[in-house]
Parts: structure tokens; C-alpha cells; sequence
């Protein structure tokens, strides 16, 4: 069982940046891939980033391309997501998952995920 809490969240202007955190509980965190989603009021949760258990291989949807980073830290049980040059339309709940796979894939869609943090809150102020 893995708990992931996130972290990081927070109101920034246009073109401002935020870090995410996503710390997660467990001895086994570093063969979990991980994954970073968001949604949107009266939109569907949707793909951001996703890492491979060794952090070697990574995946960005299209809308962040160039501007999210997403990295790991397996001595300290924790990935994050870093955020640049954010726009209003970046606005979101936030949330970060883990999956149980082995091998050296990374995963784009929800269901592939076993744990999910509780998410948090950022707002991109135009």
C-alpha cells in the first residue's frame, strides 16, 4: 500500500511557476511509475506527465510540452512537477498517481494507476 500526499499548490500570475511535490509512503516507491494529472471544473481529468520508475524516461501531454518538468527522487519518496510560464488555462486540482508495473514504461491514462494523492489546488491568475 502506498499513500501519495501532494503538495506545492497555490494561487501565481500568468507566466509564473510553481514546484509540485507528490510525497509518497513505502518501501517499494522507487518500482512505482509515476504520473501527474489534473482537472478542471466541468472538464475531464486528463494526462500531464508521467516518469518510469527510473526516471530515465519521461511523457508531457502536448498543452505543457516545453514548460512542466517532471522529475523523481527515489532516495527521498518523492516526484515532482515543475511548473513554468503557467497560463490561466493551466488552472486545476492537481494530483499525482503511482502504478505498480514493472518494466521501463511510462503511463499516459488514469486507469493504469493504482494509488492517487487527494490532489492540490493551483490557480493561474490571467
Amino acid at each position: 500500500q502506498v499513500q501519495l500526499v501532494e503538495s506545492g499548490g497555490g494561487l501565481v500570475q500568468a507566466g509564473g511557476s510553481l514546484r509540485l511535490s507528490c510525497a509518497a509512503s513505502g518501501r517499494t516507491f522507487s518500482s512505482y511509475i509515476m504520473g501527474w494529472f489534473r482537472q478542471a471544473p466541468e472538464k475531464e481529468r486528463e494526462f500531464v506527465a508521467g516518469i518510469s520508475w527510473s526516471g530515465t524516461r519521461t511523457r508531457y501531454a502536448d498543452t505543457v510540452k516545453g514548460r512542466f518538468t517532471i522529475s523523481r527522487d527515489n532516495a527521498k519518496n518523492t516526484v515532482y512537477l515543475q511548473m513554468n510560464s503557467l497560463k490561466p488555462e493551466d488552472t486545476a486540482v492537481y494530483s499525482c498517481a503511482g502504478a505498480r508495473v514493472l518494466g521501463p514504461a511510462v503511463l499516459t491514462t488514469a486507469p493504469d494507476y493504482d494509488y492517487w494523492g487527494q490532489g492540490t489546488q493551483v490557480t493561474v491568475s490571467s
